[in-house]
């Protein structure tokens, strides 16, 4: 199936070769292409090593400028504005390869819960993915990235509140509580 979804963004890179005279493909716009492809694949080969470090060695402080630079990174790659297509498999790559695995999921979509009642201090990671996932992962020229991580629902938690506040007005004296709210996590 990954062969057969790849077929279209090949042929698409080499007629664009051919109608720029055969241009043989060296240095950063090289990397640009084969990043593309490699991001394109939800198991690329080790040929895009290279690739890959190239893109993933392009970190700010400022998420905001790695996208930006990443995304200017990917655009050395003569096709990658060639049709509408390309251009917004170029952008969902930008903004969502290296942030839609499960350990990246697991990490920033967690929330946590207030209120001594409401699970305080309780971490709960969110079910649902960021809309740069979903594109990403679902682009017409993503070949084996859809679905991608998965959530799964933990067991419910117990938990001991060590304080007995007795008769101050918080109702809440030492013991074991049980979570009712259904946190889970995201795997591959």
């Amino acid at each position: 199936m990954k062969k057969v979804l790849l077929i279209p963004i090949l042929l698409l890179t080499a007629t664009s070769m051919q109608a720029q005279s055969a241009t043989i493909l060296t240095g950063m716009p090289k990397l640009a292409c084969e990043a593309i492809l490699c991001l394109s694949t939800g198991s690329p080969p080790n040929q895009c090593s290279p690739s890959l470090s190239q893109y993933f060695s392009i970190d700010f402080d400022d998420w905001g400028d790695t996208v930006d630079a990443r995304l200017n990174f990917l655009e050395l790659c003569p096709v990658s504005s060639q049709t509408p297509q390309m251009q917004s498999l170029v952008s969902a790559i930008a903004n969502g390869a290296g942030r839609c695995d499960a350990a990246s999921l697991n990490a920033t979509l967690i929330g946590y819960g207030g209120g001594f009642g409401g699970g305080f201090g309780m971490g709960c990671i969110a079910n649902t993915k960021p809309s740069y996932c979903s594109s990403w992962e679902s682009h017409e020229y993503s070949a084996g990235l859809s679905g991608g991580a998965h959530y799964v629902i933990d067991a419910p938690t117990h938990s001991y509140w060590p304080f007995d506040f007795g008769g101050g007005g918080f109702g809440m004296g030492g013991g074991t509580y049980h979570s009712s709210t259904g946190c889970g996590h995201w795997v591959q």
